[in-house]
């Protein structure tokens, strides 16, 4: 099982939770290629605190510090 790692709660919760709702019903398609492939179990979608999201150094400007931050 391949493991996602995301820093949003809500996209978590919409990924486990299959019913439909109409808030959901704006969702794009690779959103839902997502879910089923978490109801397939091939890959879970886990929480990451942001301090520790490593994709934000492809998405966000970053001060120098934690750009070269090592674990």
């Amino acid at each position: 099982m391949m493991p996602l790692f995301c820093d949003n709660t809500s996209v978590i919760n919409l990924t486990k939770n299959q019913i439909q709702h109409s808030r959901t019903k704006h969702i794009e398609i690779r959103h839902h290629f997502i879910r089923d492939h978490v109801s397939n179990w091939d890959c879970e979608v886990q929480f990451i605190e942001i301090g520790r999201q490593l994709a934000d150094i492809f998405t966000k400007s970053l001060p120098k510090d934690r750009f070269f931050f090592t674990k």
